[in-house]
């Protein structure tokens, strides 16, 4: 495609919609990102995934620590005055001058089936709700949060054994493909840009560590759900001992105990917990300042027993 367009884009999640873009042909003239972060251990300056593609690729950066009242920014892309603006996981509200600037206006690939969760955490709060499906969108940008009219939708499936992890590949490749199918289609006329049903909109926050920690008095499918949600990060967690446990793998099981929410039912073999309802099977978990590990080697190595209490 010769119209020109610039990418917005920052986490791993856009990486699969850049690259994709990039091996269709389409004219990538700018990827704009989020500023390097220090990271790990170490905090060591590191780039945002999706300049390190663009880098790659030659294709320019830049990476203001402000687009709004940011008047170098604003002249730059008016220089290069770009037919499409591509937003992906920017993670940054757009002023109203960007969103007027390009020909076409400004899309962005959103990973729900909206209007249902608008906001921060769609992936997450899918699981945690205990969906069995969700999806990605492409929509126009407006200035209301993820309330734009919708160019295309694609469904994906939940599977019982996925986490936000292998929930967000998926979303991100398939997002992908339906973005570079919708943008010719979009670009010549053929798709009708849809308005939202506003009054089905439901929202989701940011989330934070203190979401994590597990209640034992809620029924184990939500306990399970929140194990789902919150893998790989922030992780559920419990205390044992005094110390924190991450639970990174379970599963909701039937039981005929009866035992108080957060009893230790089964400890030999198997590690089961007792909840609000039902029980819970830890599979995987990660004791504070170990490695993961699996529940039958935590048996081995720690003084759990069945009427222990995790809090």
């Amino acid at each position: 495609m010769k119209e020109k367009m610039v990418f917005m884009g920052t986490p791993d999640f856009a990486v699969p919609s850049l690259k994709a873009l990039i091996d269709k042909g389409f004219n990538v003239s700018l990827v704009v990102t989020q500023p390097d972060k220090p990271a790990g251990r170490g905090k060591k300056l590191t780039p945002p995934p999706v300049k390190v593609v663009a880098e790659k690729n030659g294709i320019p950066v830049v990476q203001p620590e402000k687009i709004k009242n940011n008047e170098e920014f604003k002249k730059l892309l008016e220089d290069i005055s770009p037919d499409l603006i591509v937003v992906v996981a920017y993670g940054k509200i757009l002023p109203s001058w960007l969103l007027n600037l390009p020909r076409y206006g400004c899309i962005n690939l959103h990973a729900s089936l909206l209007p249902e969760y608008r906001g921060a955490s769609p992936i997450q709060s899918a699981l945690l709700d205990g969906k069995e499906k969700t999806g990605v969108t492409v929509m126009k940008i407006s200035e209301e949060l993820d309330a734009g009219d919708i160019l295309s939708q694609r469904v994906v499936p939940i599977e019982k054994n996925d986490n936000a992890e292998t929930l967000h590949d998926k979303l991100a490749k398939v997002g992908a493909e339906l973005l570079v199918e919708t943008i010719p289609l979009y670009i010549k006329g053929e798709i009708k840009p849809t308005a939202q049903e506003h009054s089905k909109a439901t929202y989701c926050t940011r989330i934070t560590k203190e979401m994590g920690k597990i209640d034992w008095n809620e029924p184990a499918e939500k306990i399970f759900n929140k194990v789902r949600a919150f893998t790989p990060w922030p992780s559920a967690y419990t205390t044992f001992n005094g110390k924190r446990l991450k639970i990174i793998q379970a599963e909701p099981v039937d039981c005929s105990f009866s035992a108080s929410p957060g009893t230790v039912v089964k400890a030999d073999k198997e590690l089961i917990v007792s909840t609000g309802k039902g029980c819970l099977k830890i599979l995987r978990l990660k004791p504070e300042g170990r490695k993961e590990i699996s529940a039958e080697e935590f048996l081995r190595g720690y003084p759990i027993k069945t009427g222990d209490k995790l809090k």
